[in-house]
């Protein structure tokens, strides 16, 4: 028997409006998807730029939202042309939103308000407000006031869409405090919290006098992560510190007397008081030292990857075991390129657990597994490799003449970077349609071209490219998502002015197609419009069930 062809999308249109699938929603959501991937990777399908933007202030993109004026002003680039959602009134500079996170409804919790299942932003300001707007309407929906004894700056998700950590500047302490030799202990502080309905785990302080002289912390799923200047990283339980050091429980909106002072926790101008202060060192987890405290875990089982704490291994991975810290088989990888930007790797975000490096030319992706007979060791090998299109021989010979007419020729050996080649500036993945995205740039003439090209996330096969019709200048600051049946352009150039560059979806067909297959033409158009309308809304059903 030969392969199993694969129906095409009408049919597989057909037999969903059949019900030939089941009610499961992740079932009917799949094949969603399967049908949007097959007309994105299509031959006849276009990506046009519908709309194009500038701005004085940063542009941010989420979820199909496009953000502008700190977060003031949103646009939806769902639509045939992105419209606008709405614009909240014009605020001083110290009530400006300085970071934002989108939070999406959680599968199986049950919620208060019938409004709590929408998306909303959560939002950090800068006179330290945590705001919770909604995403459709802008409408301040909750509001928590942090503290005032520092300044909060920084906000991340702990656990994804459960819990965030915001981060405050770094003390370092006043000019007069320097010159006098006054040392700061608290360096910086952590505050955490559970997300709808909100409420608060802690604040904590990093400590001098407990942690030495810190650069940096953070909080990843449960995890404290502390970096220092010399390269070390260390990792300690937050939830073992919380029960240790914790001094008081605190719940927002109650009543609560700190210090001499009585006041209700989370509003002005008592806020949220420090109560996790760590008094002796807390058990530590793991301990690595890497260049530039370049520190990543990941992998079945769990793996982490480090640069060695050396100038001259930059560009020099190595990936280990957590639990032994054995080097894998084949773990040590570097990428033979002569480039002024270096490579870079990470591991993949689909969750199989396979890597990503990244150099000038090519993109490698690789896979963890087990030696046969050996179940214990890991060894690393390549799955597949995406390269540039370039020409074969990089070298040029120049020939110069002297001036007694002797030929001599020159070899010159270009960089693997040069803007004049093929080279990768970014690679990404599309989650839903199972989707590599890869961004190849080449200088030409004045002007730098790009394209976007999507490549099959289990074989590296090149399904589809397309240009990009503004030029690209590498000197610039460049950020492009691909969302569904959208691709995103944002571009920083020189004296902070950004623009924003929309391409969505288009399906053509020749004029002869038109009149033989009107029918089809236009089931097809119908079809992308109702597929955008689903995917929007697939998700807030899936959570009520």
């Amino acid at each position: 028997m030969g392969p199993t062809q694969k129906p095409n999308v009408c049919r597989r249109l057909s037999r969903r409006a059949l019900g030939f699938f089941s009610r499961d929603a992740g079932v009917v959501q799949r094949t969603n998807l399967g049908i949007l991937r097959a007309l994105v990777c299509q031959e006849s399908t276009k990506f046009k730029n519908v709309w194009t933007t500038h701005s004085k202030s940063p542009i941010a993109y989420e979820r199909g939202r496009i953000y502008f004026d700190n977060y003031r002003c949103c646009v939806s680039s769902v639509a045939s042309e992105p419209r606008k959602l709405y614009e909240m009134p014009k605020c001083s500079k110290s009530e400006k939103i300085e970071d934002a996170l989108l939070w999406e409804c959680p599968v199986g919790e049950m919620l208060p308000n019938p409004s709590d299942y929408k998306s909303s932003l959560i939002a950090l300001t800068a006179h330290n407000w945590l705001l919770r707007i909604s995403a459709a309407t802008g409408e301040v929906l909750e509001k928590i006031y942090l503290a005032s004894y520092c300044k909060f700056r920084y906000l991340s998700w702990d656990t994804p869409q459960e819990v965030i950590a915001v981060k405050s500047a770094q003390n370092k302490g006043s000019a007069l405090a320097r010159q006098a030799g006054i040392q700061q202990s608290v360096l910086l502080y952590l505050a955490v919290f559970r997300v709808l309905p909100f409420s608060l785990i802690g604040i904590l302080e990093i400590n001098k006098k407990i942690f030495g002289n810190v650069t940096d912390a953070t909080l990843s799923h449960g995890i404290l992560i502390v970096m220092y200047s010399s390269g070390l990283v260390r990792l300690y339980s937050f939830e073992a510190i919380t029960e240790q050091f914790m001094q008081q429980e605190l719940d927002l909106g109650c009543a609560c007397r700190w210090g001499g002072t009585t006041g209700t926790v989370g509003e002005a101008p008592f806020g949220i008081p420090c109560n996790i202060k760590i008094t002796d060192t807390p058990p530590l987890l793991f301990e690595v030292s890497s260049l530039e405290n370049a520190f990543q875990i990941g992998g079945h089982p769990w793996h982490y990857i480090i640069t060695p704490n050396k100038k001259k291994q930059r560009g020099v991975f190595h990936i280990c075991a957590l639990k032994d810290n054995s080097l894998a088989k084949n773990g040590i990888q570097e990428m033979e390129c002569c480039s002024l930007e270096s490579d870079w790797i990470y591991f993949h975000p689909d969750a199989s657990g396979r890597i990503i490096h990244v150099g000038p030319n090519q993109v490698k992706v690789l896979k963890l597994s087990e030696i046969e007979n050996n179940s214990a060791q890991h060894q690393i090998s390549e799955d597949f490799v995406i390269l540039a299109n370039r020409e074969k021989n990089k070298n040029e010979n120049l020939p110069t003449v002297t001036a007694s007419g002797r030929v001599v020729k020159k070899s010159f050996n270009l960089l693997d970077d040069d803007p004049e080649q093929e080279t990768f500036k970014i690679v990404d993945y599309e989650d839903e349609l199972d989707l590599l995205s890869v961004v190849a740039v080449t200088q030409i003439d004045a002007e730098g071209k790009a394209h976007l090209d999507f490549h099959c996330n289990e074989y590296g096969t090149l399904l589809k490219s397309i240009p990009l019709v503004e030029s690209w200048d590498v000197t610039y600051s460049h950020e492009v998502y691909f969302d569904r049946d959208l691709v995103l352009h944002i571009e920083q150039k020189p004296s902070r002015v950004f623009s924003c560059y929309v391409y969505q979806m288009n399906i053509s067909h020749n004029s002869e197609r038109i009149q033989d297959k009107s029918y089809h033409s236009c089931y097809l158009h119908y079809l992308v419009r109702m597929i955008r309308f689903y995917l929007n809304q697939v998700r807030y059903y899936t959570f009520l069930r």
